[in-house]
């Protein structure tokens, strides 16, 4: 992951230390939520409950850094701010507010990033890929079945941002379903981050078991005995969504691998709910790779299918050559009008040429129809 081991906050920090400056009171932000169209939701957490007031995110943000300070307890409360496909100067506003490292701002102005985790300081930087299952009435070359996103993170002592690209991983039901649970809310930000990779987890279940219904429905067209099979393009086209669905999923493992196994960067009550998350993307990333490979069989019957097919083809046209190359030769040679040639003044020759050129094609048939030829 690009990390370094130093002495810094609980052992990790990226070979730079490039963090925009931190001060003791930010600059003020948007005055009220609604002031950036990009602010989805912003909320002070406390104790696991939800503060009622509406607040921007900087006067959230001092808030809960005067309630822990007035508790002498760094994890008395926390921020969540959502944010939605922000521009440039908002996401600049928010860095200057949270302190923010200006390299994991510019990973996340963009969508295009692998799953990670990065350390700057005492803020991780997690990017999570989302997905979608496209509904189509029927596959052909061109059916879209999977589009993807991205959700990153950042995750602090006192804070949480979500930053959401794409159309699939909409957060508003995990914030709704964290809310229900006051005693998961209360362990702080990486409890968010938690609910968050296990609700992303489970769609990758639930696209997995769509994917999986077209991957047995080309199966079925290929090898049943339906006139109209697939055409390669239309298996190719699926092993290509499938591929943007394995590149979304498998990455996963490695900060999902590394989150299950520490056990300084956040309360030891949620290492087993990483750990069981991780457990599930296994199964899913085998359950992919199962699929790729499935798909990778059937790509290969449907080609020696067509082999087949055109070898078939090959023999019917070679079979029906040699019927007509026969007719060819008998009407060549009695064509040539030479003057001595057998039965050339005989009373029934133009008959006899026509029997024998009609029973020398029907025996020939029956010959390559026994064969299978035709």
């Amino acid at each position: 992951m690009g990390l370094e081991r130093s002495q810094g906050w609980r052992g990790w920090r990226l070979p730079l230390n490039l963090r925009l400056p931190r001060g003791s009171h930010p600059a003020p932000g948007p005055e009220a939520p609604g002031s950036d169209t990009s602010v989805v939701d912003c909320a002070v957490y406390r104790n696991g409950l939800r503060e009622d007031r509406r607040l921007g995110y900087a006067q959230a943000y001092e808030e809960v850094r005067q309630i822990t300070a007035a508790a002498h307890d760094p994890d008395a409360a926390f921020v969540w701010l959502g944010l939605l496909e922000p521009t440039e100067a908002a996401m600049a506003d928010v860095a200057r507010v949270f302190g923010l490292h200006e390299l994991a701002v510019e990973d996340a102005l963009t969508a295009n990033h692998r799953a990670k985790i990065e350390r700057y300081g005492d803020v991780a930087f997690f990017v999570l890929r989302t997905t979608g299952y496209v509904e189509h009435a029927d596959f052909t070359e061109t059916s879209e079945v999977v589009e993807t996103g991205a959700v990153m993170m950042f995750i602090g002592p006192q804070f949480v941002i979500t930053v959401r690209h794409g159309a699939p991983g909409a957060l508003q039901p995990v914030r709704a379903a964290l809310e229900a649970k006051r005693s998961r809310l209360a362990l702080g930000p990486w409890a968010v981050a938690h609910a968050i990779c296990d609700r992303l987890v489970d769609t990758y279940l639930d696209v997995s078991n769509l994917i999986e219904a077209d991957v047995d429905l080309v199966e079925e067209r290929v090898f049943g005995r339906e006139a109209a099979n697939p055409g390669i393009a239309q298996i190719y086209q699926l092993k290509r969504e499938l591929m943007e669905f394995k590149r979304a999923v498998l990455p996963l493992q490695r900060p999902l691998a590394f989150l299950s196994e520490e056990k300084e960067l956040f309360p030891k009550e949620l290492r087993n709910y990483f750990r069981d998350v991780n457990d599930n993307l296994a199964r899913i990333a085998d359950r992919v790779a199962g699929l790729d490979d499935l798909l990778n069989s059937i790509l290969q019957s449907r080609l020696a299918q067509v082999s087949i097919d055109q070898n078939n083809d090959m023999r019917k046209i070679a079979a029906w050559a040699a019927i007509a190359a026969m007719q060819t030769a008998i009407a060549g040679i009695y064509g040539m009008n030479f003057d001595n040639m057998p039965e050339l003044h005989w009373r029934y020759s133009y008959a006899g040429v026509w029997v024998i050129m009609l029973a020398g094609g029907a025996g020939l048939y029956t010959l390559f129809r026994r064969s299978g030829w035709l």
